[in-house]
């Protein structure tokens, strides 16, 4: 499948090396002010090539609107977007056409269809994911309408973790760092794995403010169902926790319990969802990358033929893939709650009754 949503639906299209990927944003409401510097700016923050933390590849990701916006406003009809590749280096992958990458796609992509894109892992590939972002930035200027926001940042990398959440730090950090006291050590760490030719894995917190109550449609389309969905689709990621996750296996009810009073939650351990509904209290996620698979030690595998090979990659590619993702975990985000507010309006006949009156 290559669509997600449901009342706010988009779907994605392009490879890694194809001429162009690209989104279709279908259910914006129309009258919404489409901001083009700010979707930009929002490709920007996940584009490749900014510093020696990335991946070498320099790409502009510079989007077009091709239908769906007129004279700045979405016209209620589907808002098609289009991103050209313009740095693709097909011939570093000319080595293993017939040979899987360990941590790849590719062995799976192979036996499930029979053929496979080799450059860069094709439809597979992380590159994909700028098309999501276009979407979210959308969907984020839909939130800010209603004073909602979506924050995230770089909570751990190679097991070094954060104490502080800094958001704002996080923004002007090269690596989405929020905590400032980790930082340097979080660098050294992805410079010392790149050095040595590997990688090195991390985390994401997303944090959701102004959520109201009510979001979340049981039982199939939960709220922090959906948002798992929607981070485990990306690539990369093994794990996603809400609120305090795996620590709440290993606590008792009433260690875990948010008392409430009057003025709301006095904790947030749910992290802003019960029965899956948001509470109206901050939406809080954490997302585990693994170690980005691409790496240029010499590794064993098979070939398409199933014969036994040692081999090295060439190419180029992040040393800590979470770093970029922290922004598409963003984009994903702005997605789902758009979509659950759009779905939230029939939930009762006080809002079909306040609107259509």
């Amino acid at each position: 499948m290559n669509s997600f949503g449901m009342k706010l639906r988009f779907s994605t299209f392009g490879e890694s090396h194809g001429k162009a990927l690209g989104c279709i944003l279908d259910g914006v409401p129309a009258g919404l002010k489409i901001d083009e510097a700010y979707i930009q700016s929002e490709l920007d923050r996940r584009k490749p090539g900014k510093s020696e933390f990335e991946t070498a590849r320099k790409e502009a990701d510079s989007v077009e609107i091709l239908s769906g916006v007129f004279e700045g406003m979405s016209t209620g009809t589907p808002i098609a977007m289009i991103i050209y590749n313009t740095n693709q280096k097909s011939k570093d992958y000319s080595n293993i056409k017939d040979v899987f990458r360990p941590g790849h796609a590719d062995f799976t992509y192979f036996h499930k269809y029979g053929i496979r894109d080799y450059r860069g892992g094709g439809r597979s590939s992380a590159r994909e994911t700028a098309a999501r972002v276009a979407a979210g930035a959308i969907a984020k200027l839909m939130l800010k309408e209603l004073d909602i926001e979506v924050f995230s940042g770089i909570s751990e990398v190679a097991g070094i973790a954060s104490d502080n959440f800094d958001y704002e730090h996080a923004k002007g950090s090269i690596i989405y760092a929020l905590d400032p006291t980790k930082e340097e050590e979080q660098k050294a760490a992805i410079l010392e794995a790149k050095n040595m030719h590997d990688s090195v894995g991390g985390a994401s917190r997303v944090l959701i403010k102004g959520v109201p109550i009510g979001l979340g449609q049981p039982l199939y389309y939960k709220l922090d169902a959906l948002l798992a969905d929607a981070m485990m689709g990306l690539n990369a990621v093994k794990a996603v926790e809400i609120g305090d996750g795996v620590l709440s296996s290993r606590v008792r009810g009433s260690q875990n319990n948010d008392s409430i009073r009057a003025n709301g939650f006095e904790t947030n351990h749910s992290g802003g969802i019960l029965g899956g509904i948001s509470n109206g209290d901050d939406i809080v996620l954490n997302v585990y990358f693994k170690p980005t698979p691409s790496i240029f030690q010499e590794q064993r595998t098979v070939t398409t033929t199933n014969e036994e090979v040692d081999f090295s990659l060439k190419g180029r590619h992040d040393p800590c893939v979470a770093i970029r993702g922290t922004v598409v975990c963003e984009a994903m985000a702005a997605l789902v709650i758009a979509d659950m507010l759009l779905l939230n309006m029939g939930s009762n006949m006080e809002g079909v009754t306040k609107y259509y009156q």
